[in-house]
């Protein structure tokens, strides 16, 4: 006689997901749920959530890598459950770390004998490299400030408006005030001049940018160290400059190899830069780098055994994985200078396609530079019917994630678009990008404008009057609602239609 089993509703082994009860309970969101959840169930769960997530390839607003090599995957996945600070255990993960460190140095002309070891450290991205660098410097500062029988209570960093949060982060958590030079409409950095100015006694750093957040451009870093030269030299400081490299470390030395913006300037005697940005590893590791032994302070130094040996530690983070440090060592080795190079390059081409592209619409002023990191900041010409919010949210119906934001303080009238060019962004998906945007101008000049004014019009790299006279009569705000909505209903009109035929076919 044959067995018969009957099989209860949580035996997922019968049927599939999607035929099981948990499809019809929503996930858990703030408890833990009492009982487990088969694997399979619980991967399809998250996995379907994560579908409505962006493609981030396709995420232009990020600095950060989105593809690397699946030889790289492979090593960052074997590694994954290495922690990086278990240096007795894993010392092969922390040599090929100092590997890093020296090569990075090397990059970035420290003044190194032959056979001497480069001071640095690898951190999880460039905020804690930041941080580190900081402390670094308000310390040393404090201690000649004490050596003299000075004051050393008022500490503050001059930097620019344009700086990323991460600084205002460091000058709030470790009480530093943060003297900003403020930017002006039509220059979006720094001013060497003005920031020299406000440097007084109490000043630890002045921190330059080498890759505005904003535009990609690159400030004058060779000018500030000479100002600050003669001013140091005129009052009897030492300050001294930090080089927020984040983005332009890994472009300037393979693309502007004769700019002098690193430690070929005296003053300069720390710099931090992302790994994960245009160092091409995935989030999560950024690198700061010493001029010498005597930048770093030896009691910020932490020495620990209680993993297995004496060992060394500069960071505010504590267990980390490996996973990123292996990944830098694959690519800086895998490259070499010529495969950065050439990457930077494609980038640098892609960014003028797109640029060029951009300017043969007629719509658009260009904020960018073209010698900085392969960046294209651009804002609309005319705003008085749309801006770059809408530009910005209609482009997502096409996959791009291209963020629209305002400039800091004293320029925050002026509104942006920008599209950061990585190593994965080709020829063809710039071509790609300037056809979809033109495609939303046009459609975006089909609307009624925001503020009913239905003036003359950008398409197609031309001025194109709508029909509508200049002495027209301003609509009123139920006729523009009802213009909105007749043209989208146009819009969904028409796309059912299409199918229809498709289907019919």
């Amino acid at each position: 006689m044959g067995l018969s089993k009957t099989f209860s509703e949580s035996d997922i082994s019968v049927h599939s997901t999607f035929a099981s009860r948990y499809v019809r309970d929503s996930a858990a969101k703030y408890k833990m749920p009492e009982n487990s959840t088969p694997k399979e169930v619980a991967y399809q769960m998250i996995n379907d959530e994560l579908m409505l997530d962006g493609k981030p390839r396709l995420n232009l607003a990020s600095f950060v890598t989105t593809w690397m090599e699946p030889e790289c995957d492979k090593l960052v996945m074997d590694s994954m459950n290495k922690n990086y600070v278990d240096m007795d255990e894993y010392p092969v993960t922390t040599e090929l770390q100092n590997r890093c460190v020296n090569m990075i140095a090397h990059l970035f002309n420290a003044p190194l004998g032959e056979s001497e070891s480069a001071v640095g450290v690898g951190t999880v991205g460039s905020s804690e490299a930041i941080m580190l660098a900081g402390l670094a410097f308000k310390r040393k500062w404090q201690n000649k400030r004490k050596a003299e029988g000075k004051p050393f209570d008022k500490p503050n960093i001059v930097t620019g408006a344009n700086v990323q949060v991460c600084w205002e982060k460091f000058a709030r958590y470790f009480e530093v005030e943060l003297k900003e030079v403020k930017v002006t409409e039509g220059y979006y950095v720094m001013n060497p001049e003005k920031a020299v100015e406000m440097v007084d006694e109490n000043t630890i750093c002045v921190a330059a940018i080498l890759g505005s957040t904003y535009n990609g451009e690159f400030e004058d870093v060779k000018l500030l160290n000479d100002l600050l030269l003669e001013k140091n030299k005129q009052t009897g400081w030492d300050t001294p400059i930090h080089v927020d490299a984040a983005s332009g470390g890994f472009i300037a030395p393979f693309l502007y190899p004769e700019l002098e913006w690193d430690f070929r300037l005296p003053l300069v005697k720390s710099i931090n830069v992302s790994g994960h940005k245009y160092g091409l590893v995935y989030a999560g590791v950024g690198w700061n780098i010493w001029r010498s032994k005597d930048d770093l302070p030896e009691e910020l130094i932490f020495h620990i055994n209680y993993l297995g040996a004496d060992q060394p530690t500069f960071t505010l983070n504590f267990s980390k994985g490996s996973s990123q440090i292996i990944a830098q060592y694959y690519q800086l080795i895998r490259l070499g200078f010529e495969g950065y190079r050439n990457v930077m390059e494609n980038c640098h081409n892609n960014a003028m396609v797109l640029k060029e592209g951009l300017e043969k619409t007629g719509c658009f002023n260009i904020l960018s530079k073209d010698v900085g990191v392969p960046v294209v900041a651009f804002s609309l010409k005319d705003r008085s019917r749309h801006d770059e919010f809408e530009v910005s949210e209609l482009l997502r119906r096409f996959g791009w994630i291209v963020p629209a934001y305002t400039m800091p303080a004293d320029a925050r009238h002026v509104s942006l678009l920008r599209v950061v060019i990585r190593e994965d962004f080709s020829c063809t998906l710039a071509e790609r990008l300037v056809i979809d945007i033109t495609k939303v101008l046009q459609e975006l000049d089909k609307l009624p404008a925001k503020n009913g004014n239905n003036c003359d019009t950008c398409v197609n790299g031309h001025e194109e009057n709508n029909g509508k006279k200049n002495g027209s009569t301003k609509k009123t705000e139920d006729e523009i609602k009802r213009d909105i909505a007749t043209h989208w209903k146009n819009i969904v009109m028409a796309k059912k239609a299409n199918k229809t035929m498709l289907s019919c076919s």
